[in-house]
């Protein structure tokens, strides 16, 4: 099965960012991502706008896009509502999620670890296209610290998702931890993926882990752009132009532009007025040497 990077910085990213983009500048970025040869991307979430402003007016962000055939648009849902409002999209596929702990769970979600479990299983059976359960804080918890990787494979083995995703929700993880779980899951006989955190500098090893032990989808975000409200000093995802850059060092064909990808970066950094984690072009190499 092939390698999907999903670029989930127009979701994941920007819910983090203290500026509220426009509709019409979302869209413009999700264009742009389109156009590198990712095969996802995660567009938008369906939420309430006083909850997260960052992400109010997913229908008119998409309504802004230009598809692109080969790229498979996501958005995520956290409960029914959303969903509802998903269906009424021409979205690809819908991603749930929930922590795999319970202070977790209370704290994004209000609710507890079975009553989430439960709201997921209830989506996924309604879905009408491809369904990711992401399970967040799958390494550890900002909360109750380190997580059992017993009680996150039992999770994961109890959803009726088309697809798995590990997410090192506040970069604690490191390879041989990812190795392990990740194959502890992919036997579970699903397509699996890593969403990694950098806030430690383990991201990129973390994600090569990954690849190893059997993942088929990265997720990360232009720029490194992300974090975590719930979770206290919580850097960004690792960034797509780094990720890319180093896929292509090791050998993988990602069949994404990166040069297109520094330039989106660069971009983003003046609608954003900051500098991003992305390292690729302060390095000064856009491009893989032979």
């Amino acid at each position: 099965m092939a390698l999907i990077i999903c670029d989930v910085g127009p979701r994941d990213g920007l819910q983090n960012e203290p500026e509220t983009l426009e509709p019409a500048v979302r869209a413009e970025l999700i264009n742009k991502l389109a156009a590198t040869g990712l095969a996802r991307i995660e567009a938008v979430s369906f939420v309430r706008d006083e909850r997260v402003p960052q992400m109010a007016g997913a229908e008119e962000v998409l309504g802004r896009i230009e598809r692109r055939d080969g790229v498979e648009y996501a958005g995520l849902v956290l409960n029914e509502r959303g969903f509802e409002r998903l269906r009424n999209t021409g979205l690809d596929r819908v991603n749930v999620t929930l922590g795999a702990t319970e202070s977790f769970n209370r704290r994004n979600g209000n609710a507890s670890l079975a009553e989430a479990t439960h709201r997921v299983q209830r989506i996924l059976a309604e879905a009408d296209r491809p369904t990711t359960a992401t399970i967040s804080v799958a390494f550890g918890c900002p909360f109750e610290g380190g997580v059992d990787p017993g009680v996150v494979a039992e999770l994961a083995g109890s959803l009726d998702a088309g697809e798995l995703v590990l997410a090192d929700t506040i970069g604690v993880a490191t390879p041989k931890a990812v190795r392990s779980l990740l194959e502890r899951v992919e036997a579970l006989g699903k397509p699996v993926g890593f969403h990694g955190h950098n806030t430690r500098n383990t991201g990129y090893a973390s994600a090569l882990a990954a690849l190893e032990a059997g993942a088929t989808v990265l997720d990360a975000s232009i720029g490194g752009l992300g974090g975590c409200p719930y979770a206290p000093r919580a850097t960004g995802n690792i960034a797509t132009e780094d990720l890319v850059y180093l896929l292509e060092g090791e050998g993988f064909e990602t069949g994404i532009d990166l040069d297109l990808l520094v330039r989106i970066s660069q971009w983003l950094e003046g609608v954003l007025g900051r500098t991003l984690e992305g390292q690729v072009y302060r390095a000064g190499v856009s491009s893989v040497s032979a």
